[in-house]
């Protein structure tokens, strides 16, 4: 019997541990708006049926971008890079340069993921974020980009010939 109330006792306080354990932390990262880049965007062509799924490459001619203390244009030669499954989910990677009005050049690699998929409840689902890194001069005032994380929300204007990248900073 006292080995019963002890295996009791027990399991009620390992149940306690896990619990506390689904908390959310109290030092939950916060964002803070970055910077925005209209990206124009050539013709796409695709790679079918690689052995790693379908290839599409869309290349980056131009474009603007502005944020708190940055603004410049997209230096037009990159390229959108992505790899499309079966099952509707698409990896990202976008490789192109920035140019500041001040002149300075910042290279920039931009990965992410395109997913369409079913929710939880097996309704239509849509999701598209990125996580884009930025090589900066470390001694430019844009060096504070290189020590950073930053996530990126980006979605289509309508009349406008590319994409819209929102960046937020990973505080």
């Amino acid at each position: 019997m006292t080995k019963k109330i002890l295996f009791t006792a027990l399991m009620a306080v390992f149940a306690l541990a896990i619990h506390a354990q689904v908390e959310a932390p109290k030092d939950t990262p916060q964002l803070e708006f970055a910077l925005q880049l209209k990206v124009t965007l050539g013709e796409a062509f695709s790679i079918n049926n690689t052995q790693h799924g379908r290839r599409t490459v869309i290349p980056i001619t131009g474009g603007t971008f502005e944020g708190p203390g940055i603004k410049g244009t997209i230096v037009s030669g990159g390229a959108d890079y992505q790899l499309a499954n079966a099952d509707g989910r698409t990896e990202v990677e976008a490789i192109y340069c920035i140019k500041t009005d001040d002149g300075v050049y910042i290279h920039v690699r931009n990965r992410g993921i395109i997913a369409n998929s079913k929710d939880a409840n097996g309704n239509p689902s849509f999701y598209f974020r990125c996580a884009p890194q930025f090589e900066a001069p470390a001694d430019s005032k844009y060096g504070w980009l290189n020590n950073s994380l930053f996530l990126c929300a980006p979605s289509f204007s309508a009349g406008f010939n590319g994409i819209v990248l929102n960046v937020w900073r990973v505080k």
